[in-house]
């Protein structure tokens, strides 16, 4: 084998740095699927967009920073959302009275499958954005300020989500107001608990990722979560406001997403500039 021929294949990138964006493309194409179906076949695509979103999680955070961070990831992840879930169920606590329906399917310690991998699919595309906002940071102060603009991020797509989840039966509040205006289905008390839930839980991706991720610096993996969060926020947006007549959340869901698409836009100007 000639030296050229050995450089190529050492460097040729591995077959699976091209899943994460493989599912997040079918991810956005199922998603599109929703709201034209009803019935079992809204449920089907509700599991599809679950099982997809998680799969662009752990297959990003493993092809950018490690095996290591993306199995960390896997494991941590679902591990605190079902502790967090089962607490809230059996307490009110932190989110206020709920309770799920049959059908999300088979559950342990009474948490459907699919909630920890929802949470999965939403926590590391937040993890992600909250890392390229924060670039431009002091080092010292990063840190914090990542883990605090990610559970933003995090606490601000569960807005979007909740309302639709719960026109679709998949679950209910014992006390739903009061809720944000616009909203009358959420209440205020599951907002406060998603922000201190996602504190605790960007906290600790922060330490998976200090702990486990593999040098260098990620330099792929990034779009396809990118590409999830921005589809499921502002396209969750547009079909709660022109096919699934939930005009409240979809306001919400545009003002939480402006300040964060004008840190971005400013971030890339910087790194334009520096160049």
């Amino acid at each position: 084998m000639t030296s050229v021929a050995a450089a190529a294949v050492v460097t040729r990138p591995p077959p699976a740095r091209g899943l994460p964006w493989v599912l997040a493309v079918a991810l956005v194409l199922t998603a599109i699927a929703y709201p034209l179906t009803d019935g079992a076949a809204r449920d089907a695509v509700s599991w599809s967009i679950v099982l997809l979103g998680a799969g662009v999680s752990v297959s990003s955070a493993a092809v950018s920073r490690g095996r290591r961070a993306g199995l960390g990831v896997l494991v941590g992840v679902p591990l605190l959302a079902v502790l967090a879930e089962a607490l809230g169920l059996s307490t009110g606590f932190p989110y206020g009275g709920y309770s799920y329906s049959d059908a999300l399917g088979p559950t342990v310690l009474g948490v459907p499958f699919l909630v920890p991998l929802a949470w999965l699919m939403m926590a590391w595309p937040s993890w992600v954005l909250a890392v390229r906002l924060t670039a431009g940071v002091r080092p010292h102060r990063r840190p914090a300020l990542r883990v605090l603009v990610a559970t933003y991020l995090f606490a601000a797509w569960d807005v979007v989500l909740d309302p639709q989840m719960v026109q679709a039966g998949y679950w209910r509040w014992a006390s739903p107001s009061p809720g944000l205006p616009g909203i009358d289905t959420v209440p205020l008390t599951n907002l406060a608990g998603w922000l201190l839930a996602g504190l605790v839980l960007m906290s600790l991706i922060g330490l998976l990722v200090a702990r486990t991720a593999a040098p260098p610096a990620p330099a792929t993996g990034d779009g396809p979560p990118l590409l999830v969060l921005g589809w499921m926020t502002l396209g969750g947006a547009l079909a709660h406001a022109g096919w699934l007549g939930l005009p409240g959340s979809a306001a919400w869901g545009t003002a939480l997403s402006l300040p964060v698409l004008v840190a971005l836009a400013r971030s890339l100007r910087r790194r334009s500039a520096a160049r």
